[in-house]
């Protein structure tokens, strides 16, 4: 191994390290207390290290929003492969669509409230932002109905789960209903 693949290596750890104690500390305490100077005091290293991989917490946000959207990604495919026909791959598209929602609320913020520098629905949308509406397309897509675009389609779907995530999380609906509101977004809005 050469010196200069060494450096990449540490490098490429050192930048893992930032984005995993940001969102450790963005889960625990919210994104308010994530600065570059807890995050240098937190991974033992000086704030001009941290300036060295991101240029402030904005990029921060963005380098934690594409690590959950490749994690959004994952578990929406695991979801939706364990399942057999399509009202029953949409339900399980649904549920752990907010299932990771729940789970991730600082991590879901900073992909989709947070402003991370990203570009959305654009040529220039990183990859795994787009993989992460591609496996939100591949189970959806199939129940768009006819003359319904599956992309538009897909963005209809996905609209009411963010809002039913955002709307539970915020305390706006109650908890006890959410199985229900999931049957009733699969059975209303997708063609079986």
């Amino acid at each position: 191994m050469s010196v200069q693949e060494r450096k990449e290596r540490e490098r490429a750890g050192r930048e893992r390290l930032i984005v995993a104690t940001a969102r450790e500390l963005a889960e625990q305490q919210g994104w308010e207390a994530v600065t570059t100077r807890r995050l240098a005091e937190r991974i033992e290293y000086s704030q001009p290290v941290l300036y060295s991989h991101f240029r402030g917490k904005r990029e921060i946000i963005g380098a934690v929003a594409l690590e959950g959207a490749a994690e959004m990604a994952t578990a929406l495919r695991a979801a939706t492969s364990a399942t057999d026909g399509p009202r029953a791959r949409v339900a399980a598209l649904a549920r752990a669509y907010l299932e990771f929602a729940a789970r991730n609320p600082a991590v879901y913020d900073a992909m989709f409230q947070l402003d991370g520098g990203l570009a959305f629905a654009d040529e220039a949308t990183p990859e795994p932002l787009k993989d992460a509406f591609a496996a939100l397309l591949e189970t959806l897509g199939e129940v768009a109905g006819d003359d319904v675009h599956p992309g538009l389609f897909t963005e209809l779907f996905w609209a009411a789960l963010h809002g039913l995530a955002t709307l539970t999380r915020a305390g706006r609906l109650p908890p006890e209903d959410s199985e229900r509101r999931v049957e009733l977004l699969v059975d209303r809005l997708a063609v079986l």
